[in-house]
């Protein structure tokens, strides 16, 4: 049974954090194409520089920023994995049917934004403009007011709930006590990652390939593209087929879980 809300919590924001809701609601109506406008406008306006001014350091950096991907992408794989929540929206709007306080959700509350948000800086540090990094900021400022705009709806329909949550669980950065508790009480539905992740861990992969191919043929002109066909065609080439099958098991129904 729901809690009755809080005079705090029914309140509306004002001032700086009430224009940050406000904006936080009309990002998520339009949520699933912030990153390929943001990731669309770099590549038109920006160009790549090397990190630290040499192709050796930028290989650094590149790998660096894979692997500052991959944690974002991991950390989404473990809370779909674990206890999703569902708060994809209706007709473009925040919603949820209850609080989800468990899973990874118990050690932070938005770990689903922080792991976007790392998703886009390794992707940014892959590229290294200083324009990327601006995009960056701006990814950083909507996907912060959509979490703003989550928690006045949530604390308005879960009153005292979600305070007592919000009171006990950080916002943004994970607090790992009773992290261990946390995996081992739970099962991993591995199936219900497949089928909900499978779309983003390709677009993921593939900016990767394609950023990475971009770089070299900016700075090498066909060699770069001849070395790109080379190195990374064949990595995009696994990771369509890693799509191809996922897809094709959503598809017949082998993916079937309890959601």
């Amino acid at each position: 049974m729901e809690s009755s809300p809080s005079s705090d919590a029914a309140a509306a924001p004002t001032g700086i954090d009430g224009a940050l809701v406000a904006f936080g609601n009309l990002v998520f109506r339009y949520r699933n194409g912030l990153a390929p406008v943001l990731l669309a406008v770099v590549l038109l306006l920006t160009r790549p520089v090397p990190f630290g001014g040499t192709r050796a350091a930028d290989l650094v950096w590149d790998i660096a920023g894979v692997l500052v991907s991959l944690t974002g992408q991991a950390l989404r794989i473990l809370v779909i994995g674990l206890a999703y929540i569902q708060r994809g929206g209706k007709n473009r709007t925040i919603a949820a049917d209850k609080l989800v306080v468990d899973g990874i959700f118990a050690h932070a509350r938005h770990p689903l934004y922080v792991g976007n948000f790392l998703l886009l800086t390794g992707l940014m540090m892959i590229w290294n403009a200083p324009g990327g990094y601006l995009m960056l900021a701006i990814a950083g400022l909507a996907l912060f007011s959509m979490a703003r705009a989550e928690e006045v709806f949530l604390a308005r329909k879960f009153g005292a709930a979600f305070d007592d949550y919000c009171a006990r669980v950080p916002r943004f950065i994970p607090n790992l006590r009773g992290l261990g508790a946390t995996l081992a009480r739970f099962s991993f539905d591995w199936k219900r990652v497949v089928r909900k992740e499978y779309g983003t861990t390709f677009a993921f992969g593939s900016c990767v390939v394609a950023l990475m191919a971009l770089q070299w043929i900016e700075w090498d002109g066909k060699a770069g593209l001849a070395h790109a066909l080379k190195v990374l065609l064949p990595i995009w080439v696994v990771i369509f087929v890693a799509w191809g099958t996922a897809r094709w098991m959503k598809k017949t129904r082998r993916l079937a879980s309890p959601d």
